[in-house]
C-alpha cells in the first residue's frame, strides 16, 4: 500500500467541518462513567429474520499524524476494537461501513472511505454464537480505513462503548483485543508482520 511522509496511508479528506477538534492534550482517554446493566445487553431470541449476517466490517480510523481510535465495548469486559458491525440483509459492506462509523462515532464519512481490499474469515467467539442461526460458527470481515487530518471528538452510544483513545501505533497494537483489528492496524501503520 502506498504510504505518505507520515506514514500513512493517502486518502480523501473527511467531511467533519461541523465536527470541533479537540487538542491532543485534551483527549488521552475519554470515559462516559457508565455502567452496564447485563439484564439489558442480553439479547432477546432471535428469529431467523432478525439474526445476525456472519458478514461484517471492521474499519480502522486514523490520523495522518499516525494515531489510532480504540473503542473499548460493553461485553465483553475490557474488549478495545476499532469500529466494527454487522452487514444488514441487502446492505453493501461499504454501506455497513459507513453506517457503522457514523453510530459508533458520530463522524460522517462521505467518499472518505477507503476499501482496502481484504477480508478474513474468522470463528465467532462462543459468547456471541447465539446471535446468528444455529452451527453458524464463522464470519467475513471485509476492511476499510478512514484517515482524518487530526483528531475528532468522538459521540460515543453507551450501550455499545464506554471509552475510546487515539494512540499511536504500538500501543494500539498492544491493546486492541482482536487478531484481525491488530493485523489491520499493523498494515495501515506500514508495521511488518
Amino acid at each position: 500500500m502506498p504510504v505518505d511522509g507520515a506514514g500513512m496511508m493517502p486518502g480523501p479528506a473527511v467531511d467533519d467541518s461541523a465536527r470541533p477538534v479537540r487538542p491532543r492534550e485534551e483527549t488521552p482517554s475519554i470515559a462516559l462513567g457508565v455502567q452496564a446493566d447485563d439484564q439489558t445487553l442480553e439479547p432477546a431470541p432471535m428469529s431467523d429474520e432478525t439474526r445476525k449476517r456472519a458478514q461484517s466490517v471492521l474499519v480502522v480510523i486514523c490520523t495522518r499524524g499516525g494515531e489510532f481510535l480504540l473503542l473499548k465495548r460493553t461485553r465483553p469486559a475490557g474488549f478495545w476494537q476499532s469500529v466494527t458491525g454487522s452487514l444488514a440483509l441487502g446492505e453493501s459492506p461499504r454501506h455497513a461501513a459507513a453506517r457503522e462509523v457514523f453510530e459508533e462515532t458520530g463522524l460522517r464519512v462521505g467518499g472518505a472511505l477507503i476499501d482496502l481490499r481484504h477480508s478474513n474469515l474468522f470463528p465467532i467467539i462462543q459468547a456471541w454464537r447465539k446471535r446468528y442461526a444455529p452451527n453458524v460458527c464463522f464470519n467475513r470481515e471485509y476492511w476499510f480505513a478512514l484517515v482524518l487530518e487530526t483528531r475528532r471528538f468522538i459521540r460515543l452510544d453507551p450501550r455499545e462503548h464506554t471509552e475510546y483513545r487515539w494512540l499511536s501505533a504500538h500501543p494500539a497494537l498492544a491493546l486492541a483485543t482482536s487478531r484481525t483489528n491488530r493485523d489491520a492496524i499493523r498494515g495501515l501503520a506500514g508495521i511488518p508482520w
